[in-house]
């Protein structure tokens, strides 16, 4: 049997993790941290290209890896424009799409641009991202958001929600393109995403945190009240944006966004911590709900992810609220860098053909 060796890249917004795979087997798994010292020195997330790609290369050769031999090098993918689900091979569109950050500066765009500079070094190596967060694969109708200046984007955990989606679809013995799924990340931010035939064709925006409120985002907020607040409250457009994500949920109600500490907080009788844990765990249910009338009803299967997943309360809260739609199932944890890997895998085994980035600018 042929032995594949995959780097995967994942870089974050205070870490850099990034994994070697030879073929399914994890030979090694590593996080770089970095302070917050460290990166203010960066004018910008581009600017820390050098800085993160030069630490992943420094552990790999500490490590006792000849980098040459990885001959399947995928990075997250990041911002660039609207993609359909899939294994994307890097080229130079996608590189400048990602540096400038088209649709917004975001850590991962630095996914390709390293994976990139680093099969540049490697005789016969490639480059490939996979499901990055703008995958788009909504239907028309879901689009309309109620005033043509604004539209609806596809912005999401799409490499998890697809990997756990796949994954569940093995567990069955069927393909995942057979289900029609509704698969709930529950993280940092929450996005809830109606899966039908292998295809996302509605889900909320969660790196803008609409939907659900999560440990770091506001969700949907009330539209006047925000209006209001905006005018009168003489704060900027970047505190505003950090009161919608980074500073909402958890961080506003309770000053943490660790759902563990506010489990332990509602454990310990904190009647205030278990009305906010309770509350988002409703507003995943709500969601659910309306992903199951995007799928008419026909549900094979409700998937409970993240690392919020973990907590037995929230998801027996929300398994409670909507098993009469269809059987929950729960996959706690995330594991991007094993799904990036899987991704390279099944293109190296010819189990699917990258596609080229070739994006359809709305």
């Amino acid at each position: 049997m042929n032995e594949y060796r995959i780097l995967a890249i994942n870089p974050g917004s205070t870490s850099t993790k990034f994994a070697v795979y030879y073929n399914d087997e994890c030979k090694l798994n590593k996080t770089l941290r970095h302070s917050i010292d460290e990166l203010s020195s960066y004018k910008s997330i581009l600017k820390q290209f050098d800085y993160r790609k030069g630490m992943i290369i420094d552990a790999l050769v500490e490590e006792g890896f000849e980098v040459d031999s990885l001959k399947y090098i995928i990075g997250r993918g990041g911002l660039t424009y609207p993609l359909e689900s899939g294994v994307y091979l890097v080229n130079n569109e996608m590189l400048k799409h990602a540096s400038d950050g088209v649709y917004g500066q975001h850590a991962s765009n630095l996914g390709p641009l390293i994976a990139d500079f680093i099969a540049n070094q490697i005789p016969g190596a490639k480059a490939f991202i996979a499901d990055p967060v703008v995958t788009d694969e909504l239907d028309e109708i879901a689009r309309i958001t109620g005033h043509p200046q604004f539209e609806k984007r596809s912005i999401f955990h799409a490499l998890n929600q697809k990997a756990t989606a796949r994954q569940h679809a093995k567990k069955l013995g069927v393909p995942y393109e057979s289900l029609n799924l509704i698969v709930a990340h529950l993280g940092g931010g929450i996005s809830v995403g109606a899966h039908k035939k292998g295809r996302v064709v509605d889900v909320n925006n969660g790196l803008d945190g609409d939907g659900p409120f999560s440990p770091e985002r506001s969700g949907g907020l009330p539209t006047g009240q925000i209006i209001d607040w905006c005018f009168e409250s003489g704060r900027s457009k970047a505190d505003i944006r950090r009161m919608v994500v980074g500073e909402g949920g958890y961080v506003a109600y309770l000053k943490t966004n660790d759902a563990r500490d506010v489990e332990e907080m509602a454990r310990q009788g904190n009647e205030k911590a278990r009305l906010i844990q309770d509350a988002m765990a409703y507003q995943v249910a709500k969601s659910i709900g309306e992903m199951a009338v995007v799928l008419e009803g026909q549900v094979d299967g409700v998937l409970l992810t993240g690392g919020v997943a973990y907590s037995e309360y929230i998801t027996s809260f929300i398994k409670t609220k909507v098993e009469f739609l269809a059987p929950v199932y729960v996959y706690p944890g995330e594991d991007e860098l094993e799904a990036l890997a899987k991704n390279a895998l099944r293109v190296a085994r010819q189990e699917t053909q990258a596609k080229t980035y070739q994006p359809k600018i709305r």
